[in-house]
């Protein structure tokens, strides 16, 4: 008496294989490998039932598994920061960029307690063709050296002698005062972003717009950094001025925040008393309850630029330049008004 074996039935906490498919299915695993890659050899009546089945067991290729068996990885690692907002919005845009080339993305986090360079270690060791560094803070003699290994493309910094994809952040301040003056604000301050990547260039957009605005009294910039409380501790300084400001341009749309969140437990109305700026157009600023007025940095342009030149890099491409600068524009809502005085 021949016993047939019944068919494995994926566990709830196993990922159902080809080798499932094919026994549910009843052909071999080979086939249904060629089903799911698409390949000639299989009629089309046994494509369909092998897709239907796959479909009703929940089977999903391991697509990183497979490009890690080929020659090329296709992979690219993405360094990011999980402090900024705006890196979200990056990585969502890469990973639209990655897939439309046929690559896929591997991602390593930098955070309160796992630094860059190990952050970055670990992107070496998954066999990634390229990298894509989101606002890096390494010294430039490190990053320069990352691309003897492979290229190297960074987002969101200037760093010479390595591709460089970047708003252009002064630029972005400069829109920021500009608009606060038509409003009719003079005492404009700027909470700005420390050593954060892109604050040396927002502090000189900045002084810049001030200048030029017959301003250099009123020229006013205050610690701050990347976080909520970063800006709330710059707003407590900044409110406790005499005469107190009427404006601020924020580093980015977190530290904005925290200056939203101060001045209104102060009893100042937004923006009656105080108008705000922020940084980025992160899905922060665009929330409801903040509505903020922001200078708006191209996430989709960014992670396609950068993207691309990683890509024309490891495909021998000609590249003209090392650095594409990008313009913001900046969106207005509620946080800022004309002053009433």
């Amino acid at each position: 008496m021949v016993i047939t074996p019944e068919p494995p039935q994926p566990g709830r906490n196993r990922r159902p294989t080809l080798a499932d498919v094919a026994a549910r299915a009843g052909v071999s695993t080979a086939l249904v490998s060629i089903v799911i890659r698409d390949v000639p050899g299989a009629s089309a009546q046994t494509r369909e039932r092998i897709m239907r089945v796959a479909d009703e067991i929940g089977y999903r290729p391991d697509t990183r598994a497979r490009l890690l068996r080929s020659n090329r990885s296709h992979l690219i690692g993405v360094c990011f920061g999980v402090q900024h907002a705006f890196h979200g919005d990056l990585v969502g845009g890469l990973y639209d960029a990655a897939e439309k080339s046929g690559y896929e993305l591997a991602l390593s986090a930098v955070t309160a307690t796992r630094d860059e360079p190990r952050a970055i270690a670990s992107l070496l060791q998954d066999r990634c063709e390229a990298m894509i560094l989101l606002g890096p803070q390494g010294p430039p003699r490190y990053l320069n050296g990352l691309t003897e290994r492979m290229p190297v493309v960074v987002v969101a910094r200037a760093v010479r002698g390595i591709d460089v994809v970047r708003t252009a952040d002064d630029d972005g301040l400069q829109q920021a005062v500009d608009h606060l003056v038509q409003l009719g604000h003079r005492r404009i301050s700027h909470i700005d972003g420390g050593r954060a990547p892109g604050a040396a260039e927002r502090r000189r957009g900045y002084r810049r717009a001030m200048h030029q605005h017959g301003l250099d009294a009123e020229i006013r910039i205050i610690p701050g950094g990347l976080t909520e409380d970063d800006g709330a501790v710059g707003a407590r300084q900044m409110l406790a001025e005499h005469p107190r400001p009427t404006a601020v341009a924020a580093f980015n749309d977190r530290s904005a925040t925290g200056v939203l969140d101060v001045a209104r437990t102060a009893g100042l109305s937004v923006p009656g008393d105080l108008s705000v700026v922020g940084f980025d157009n992160s899905r922060l600023a665009r929330l409801a309850q903040f509505d903020l007025t922001t200078v708006a940095q191209d996430a989709e342009r960014l992670a396609d630029l950068a993207v691309a030149r990683a890509i024309d890099r490891l495909d021998g491409n000609p590249v003209a330049g090392r650095e594409q600068v990008i313009p913001p524009h900046l969106v207005i809502r509620s946080t800022t008004a004309a002053l009433d005085e």
